[in-house]
This record gives structure tokens, sequence and C-alpha cells, in this order.
């Protein structure tokens, strides 16, 4: 009989390693209690579809139903902090179920569709060329710091209609916000500080699209206040929202595929054959196979029986996307990186009625990434193995990625 399995989710073997310990999991004991966070640990590809399958079982409004103390442990002094994290996410619209969620998903739907995303690929090659071009001049680069972080932000910048000289200010306020996902004891000082920091920027960028309403994103949202859909502090917290998702999946997307190219020469090579013809299925193998975000909490709305356990009302429950997308029961051997693979049923963007809106947007960047690196740096490489993780069990987030080419 093996050893028992420990539950201290933030190890540093768990953080840098989480596909052996999940796998674990999901071998041995696929709804598992998790003792000191309370809650349950659901790894395997048909729960996990299951569960987004019947939402109405399992509540998205885990900030506002959810009374218990953050984990892992904050500073006690933090806690007002903390109200003040709840207050700000409760109100995005993803933290609510239906009807609410319908109406409210309703308003930004139609600015997220996969045509309207797509018209972004020509913004998207030229913000890509622009800083492979600067990071060409130096002739290495940090993936992290100098293609994956700005680039979205850019896109998203361009999204809500900052001008050009603000758009430094607000990557540095979406950094901030990074810290919703992550362990450190202290984090709620910086995320409360990004949280605050938007409030103040875009409020009166929502005062002019009221009365002067245009084509992007904080448009829409000032819409769905003139409906009565959004109260102004949802319109806020919302713009927050697309900050935060459309930054942080990508940036993990663009560095863990690049290590994953990386450590797989052979992979790489048969990119660099045909990169633009290979982009498509090698970024949703890239999604797969260490896929952006790690896991989702929801809360139970009523007791729910699973593999023999009761899931009790209240209860915390969390799947891990990153072990559903190894799921041997799924994928053929699934703990290979494999760009041909197809089809390639994934749930790196969720599933569902909750389904990632930005889905589109961040596999065109993903595609035009992955492409141009192919194209341009065929003897990229790292340099260093000694790479470290974020301690989040929410998003998979390097801390660098630094490569060269020379």
């Amino acid at each position: 009989m093996g050893a028992a399995i420990q539950d201290n989710l933030f190890t540093p073997d768990v953080i840098a390693d989480p596909y052996s310990y999940y796998g674990r999991l999901r071998d041995e004991d696929p709804v598992h209690w998790n003792e000191p966070y309370e809650l349950w640990v659901i790894t395997r590809h048909d729960d996990l579809v299951w569960l987004t399958r019947h939402h109405e079982l399992f509540s998205s409004a885990v900030f506002k139903t959810d009374p218990r103390p953050p984990y892992p442990a904050i500073d006690e002094s933090d806690l007002g902090l903390y109200e003040y994290v709840r207050n700000y996410q409760g109100d995005q619209f993803i933290q609510h179920d239906r009807p609410e969620h319908l109406e409210m998903r309703r308003i930004v739907h139609g600015y997220f569709t996969p045509k309207s995303m797509e018209a972004w690929r020509p913004f998207v090659q030229k913000a890509v060329k622009e800083l492979l071009d600067e990071a060409e001049e130096k002739g290495r680069m940090d993936v992290m710091r100098d293609l994956a972080t700005p680039l979205p932000v850019l896109v998203i910048a361009q999204m809500m209609g900052v001008p050009e000289q603000d758009r430094r200010y607000v990557r540095q306020l979406a950094e901030k916000l990074l810290y919703i996902g992550r362990g450190e004891y202290d984090r709620m000082k910086p995320l409360t500080e990004g949280m605050r920091g938007m409030i103040d920027y875009v409020s009166p960028l929502v005062d002019q699209r009221i009365v002067n309403p245009g084509d992007d994103f904080i448009s829409v949202l000032a819409g769905g206040e003139r409906r009565g859909v959004f109260s102004r502090h949802e319109v806020l917290v919302n713009t927050s929202l697309l900050l935060l998702a459309g930054h942080e999946t990508t940036i993990n997307l663009i560095c863990n595929g690049t290590l994953a190219f990386m450590r797989h020469p052979d992979q790489w090579a048969l990119l660099k054959r045909d990169p633009a013809g290979l982009a498509k299925t090698a970024t949703e193998e890239c999604l797969r196979y260490d896929s952006p975000v790690v896991s989702i909490q929801r809360i139970a709305s009523q007791d729910v029986e699973m593999r023999g356990k009761v899931l009790n009302k209240k209860d915390r429950v969390r799947w891990f996307i990153s072990s559903a997308n190894r799921d041997p029961a799924k994928f053929a051997d699934p703990d290979k990186f494999d760009i041909t693979r197809w089809p390639n049923q994934h749930v790196a963007f969720g599933n569902g009625v909750h389904h990632c809106l930005g889905a589109t947007l961040a596999r065109v960047e993903g595609q035009e990434v992955f492409r141009a690196l192919a194209e341009r740096f065929p003897d990229l490489r790292t340099e260093t193995e000694d790479l470290e993780y974020q301690p989040s069990i929410t998003f998979r987030s390097l801390k660098s990625l630094p490569v060269t080419w020379q």
C-alpha cells in the first residue's frame, strides 16, 4: 500500500509538478476531501465535465456565499482587505449564477463572438512582430517579461479604449491583480492596490462612455448599466475582470507552451517545418498539456453524491483542469506533448455556461506567438532549467522564462 496522500496543495513540489500529485489523486481518490483547506478536489475529466454541465448544483458565487477565511491563510490584520476583495470579486459577472449570470453574459457576449475576436488577428500579429523586433535587437529575451506579459495587455488596452500613454500604468495594475490566484501570506495588499487603482482609473472612462459610447468594451459594459443590467460598481469590476482574465491566462499559454516546445525538440522541429499549418493544433496541445488555469472553485448549492461520496451543501468544490487534461480515460498517451493531436477535447477554457468568453482571442494570440517564434528564432532554447512557478493552485504561472537563439 502506498504512502498516504498529503493534503498541502502549496508545497514547492506540488506547485512545480501538479501532474504527479493530482494524477495520483485521479487514480486513487478522484473525489478527494482535503481537510486542511476544507474542499473537495475533483480530478477526472468526465467528472469535471459533469460538474460544469450541472451548474445549478454548484454555485459560482464563491466570494459572496463562502464565509470561510481565504486559503492559504493571510495575516489577521489583512482580513479587512479580504472583505474588500470579496465585495469586489463578488460583483463580477462570472461570480453570479443564473438567471443573473445569463442576463449579464448576454450584454458582453456579442463583443466576444469568434468572428469579432478573429478580427483582432492583424493587431495581434503587429504587436507580436514589434515585441520580437525589440527582443531580436538584444539577442535574448525573458518570454514572460518581454513577450507574454505585454502582448495581452496591449490587446486588452486597445479593447478598453485606453490611451497609449496610459498603457504602462494599466499593465502595472494588471500585475497587481494577478495576486488574486496566488498564495503569498501578504497577497491582499498588492491585490487591493490593483483593484482600487482600477476603480479610480476606469471610473472617468465609464462616465465618458455613458454619455458618448464607442465600440470598445467599456462602452459595452456602460450600455449594460444604461439598460439596468449592471450597477456602476459591476461595470467597474467587470472591466477589471477583462484585464485579469485576458492577461494571466494568455501569459501562461505563451510561457508554458514555449517551455513545452523547448523541452520537446522533436515537436519544435515539427512546428518549424510548417509554422502556419500547425499553429492551430499546436496551440490546442499547449492548452491541454500545460494548461494556463490549474483549477476553478465552486460552492455546492445542495447535497450532491459523486462516486459514492456526499458533497454537502455549502462545501467548497475545486476541479483541477490540469489533471482532467492529462486523464488517460480521455486522452491517449496523455503525458506526451503531441502538436498533431486531434481531436483534442481539453477543458482548458472550462465548459458549460461559464465557458471562457475570451477563448478565441487567447487562441489567436497563442497561434501568432508560436508561429512567429518558429519562423524567426529556429534555434530558440532556454537559458536555464532552474525555473520557478508562482505559488498558486488557480494559475499555472512561471515567474520567468529566459531564452536565447544565439
